[in-house]
C-alpha cells in the first residue's frame, strides 16, 4: 500500500492559522483540533493496522510565513511483518517558511518482532522558523523481540545542513547496537529537537537528565535532548521534562 497525508497551513489574517489542505489516503486519517492561540491544530489517526511489510507511508505538511501547526498522532504505530518479508517505508516531510512554527509531537513508534521499517524525516526550516519535534521508538511489545527498525533525521536552516542521523536497532542492525557503547540494553529510544532563533542570543546549555539522558546545542539555534529508557513510559517522562523546561 502506498499513502500519503498532506498539510498545507497558512496565516489567516486574523491572528490565526488556517488549513487550505488537509488530505489524507488509505490509514492516514487527518482532523482538525483545536490549537493554542494562533495555532492550528492536527492529529494523525491511523485508520488500520501499519505500516506492514511493504506498505510505503507518508507525511508531508507545507507550514506558510506566519502559519502555526501543531501535529499530532492519535495512538502508538506499529510497524508489523508483511507476508513476503518485505521492508516498510515511513516517511514525514516538514517545510516551514519564514516566521512559522511547527510542533510535531506523534505518539511512539512500536517495532513490533519480525517487522522491517525504514523511518525518514526531514525538516527544511527558513532562519526565522521555529520547530519543536519529538521521536520516540520502543523496541518490542511486552515482552517481546524488537523487529528491525532503521531512522534517520536530517534538519536543515537557511538551506543549511543542521542535524543528520540515523540509527538502526533490532536483528539485522550492525553489530553492538544493543552493547555497552549503544543501547546497553534498553528497550526505549527518544530525542526531542526543538529549533528556535531565541537560541542566537540565549544559547541552551549542555546538561545531563539523569544516567541515560542529555541536552546537546547544535551548532546553530537548536538543542537536541536524547535519552534511554526501559520502556515507553519513562521515555516519555524524560523528554516531557526537558520540554517543559523550553516552554513549548
Amino acid at each position: 500500500m502506498r499513502a500519503t497525508a498532506r498539510i498545507r497551513a497558512v496565516a489567516d489574517g486574523r491572528g490565526g492559522t488556517a488549513l487550505p489542505v488537509l488530505a489524507g489516503e488509505g490509514p492516514l486519517a487527518l482532523r482538525r483540533t483545536r490549537g493554542r492561540a494562533t495555532e492550528a491544530g492536527v492529529v494523525l489517526v491511523g485508520a488500520m493496522s501499519g505500516p506492514l511489510g511493504g506498505d510505503h507511508l507518508a507525511v508531508e505538511a507545507v507550514v506558510e510565513a506566519g502559519a502555526h501547526l501543531r501535529l499530532t498522532s492519535a495512538a502508538a504505530t506499529l510497524a508489523l511483518p508483511g507476508r513476503g518479508g518485505e521492508s516498510a517505508r515511513y516517511d514525514v516531510d516538514l517545510t516551514l517558511e519564514e516566521g512559522a512554527s511547527v510542533r510535531w509531537l506523534p505518539e511512539p513508534l512500536v517495532s513490533v518482532r519480525r517487522s522491517d521499517l525504514r523511518v525518514r524525516t526531514r525538516a527544511r526550516l527558513a532562519p526565522g522558523a521555529r520547530l519543536l519535534l519529538r521521536e520516540e521508538q520502543v523496541l518490542g511489545r511486552a515482552g517481546e523481540a524488537s523487529g528491525l527498525l532503521r531512522s534517520r533525521l536530517t534538519v536543515s536552516r537557511g538551506g543549511r545542513p543542521l542535524l543528520d542521523q540515523e540509527l538502526a536497532c533490532g536483528p539485522g542492525a550492525p553489530g553492538g547496537w544493543d552493547g555497552p557503547a549503544g543501547l546497553a540494553g534498553h528497550r526505549a529510544i527518544g530525542q526531542l529537537l526543538v529549533v528556535d532563533p531565541a537560541f542566537t542570543t540565549r544559547p541552551a546549555a549542555a546538561a545531563m537528565l539523569g544516567e541515560f539522558a542529555s541536552v546537546t546545542p547544535l551548532a546553530g539555534p537548536a538543542v537536541l535532548v536524547t535519552a534511554l529508557a526501559p520502556d515507553g513510559l519513562r521515555l516519555r517522562e524524560l523528554l516531557d521534562s526537558a520540554l517543559g523546561a523550553y516552554g513549548w
